[in-house]
């Protein structure tokens, strides 16, 4: 029962920074339910990789393709090629982005702010409404439906010292998505953001001793005692991609073990 409740069979999910960490996570719960995956990221080696695991979980068909999230150009470009070997577009997890790396908002470089915010909040916005474009195509032709996600964090709701760049992208995809959750329920599709907490991946270094001190100083503090990994994605994913989820939208779901409701 439980696999048709999320069934994913005949759908197709677009997951930008699909290759790794929490993109990979919510494309293996796609995956494992069956649907088909299209993976956006810049590294092909860990395209392949990404490829091979996705089909062994169970997905009916993957491909990767090499799209750089920077450009709007590239974004249109890249669902031209997704549609043309897909045919369609169900679901899209706007994801790509990058840590934050400065301490103080006077240590940080405007380039920097820019260039931050080129994929972060940029790429996220193009990414989420080309996809959209499509689905209300679909829609017009007799087929509504669609679902609109993008990844968030924490900081939509603590401040970050000198996390500004990240924090400001995050605020501002959120804002995006209810707007798009307001004016895209005409056309039955939905728009959610999933807001994790510490969640260990590859973006923050393959430094064991890094993961290890950020899992000993913050696993203690959330009431699941531990901190996240990209495989807590795969039921979120799952869940926004099928219709399960069908009566959800504008909403932000922290998944976080319970760390900000701690006393």
């Amino acid at each position: 029962m439980a696999a048709r409740l999320f069934d994913c069979s005949g759908k197709v999910s677009l997951v930008t920074g699909g290759n790794g960490g929490i993109g990979l996570g919510f494309a293996m719960g796609t995956a494992r339910m069956g649907g088909d995956v299209a993976i956006w990221a810049r590294n092909a080696e860990k395209n392949a990789a990404a490829k091979a695991e996705l089909l062994a979980a169970g997905a009916g068909r993957v491909e990767t393709y090499q799209v750089d999230v920077r450009t709007e150009d590239a974004i249109v470009a890249g669902y031209e090629r997704l549609m043309a070997d897909f045919g369609r577009i169900d679901c899209v997890f706007a994801n790509s982005g990058a840590s934050p790396r400065y301490n103080s908002v006077f240590e940080m470089p405007t380039a920097h702010w820019h260039e931050f915010q080129a994929v972060a909040l940029h790429g996220a916005f193009f990414t989420l409404r080309e996809g959209a474009r499509h689905m209300v195509a679909r829609a017009k032709a007799g087929e509504p439906g669609g679902s609109l996600v993008a990844c968030g964090s924490l900081s939509l709701f603590q401040g970050l010292p000198g996390k500004l760049e990240y924090a400001a992208s995050k605020a501002a995809v959120g804002a995006v998505i209810r707007c798009l959750a307001a004016e895209m329920g005409q056309y039955n599709i939905r728009a959610n953001m999933v807001a994790p907490g510490l969640i260990i991946t590859p973006m923050m270094g393959d430094n064991p001793a890094v993961a290890q001190h950020l899992k000993a100083v913050y696993g203690p503090q959330t009431p699941l005692r531990r901190v996240g990994a990209p495989e807590d994605f795969e039921g979120i994913g799952a869940y926004l991609c099928s219709d399960a989820s069908s009566f959800m939208t504008g909403e932000t779901i922290i998944l976080d073990g319970g760390y900000m409701i701690r006393a």
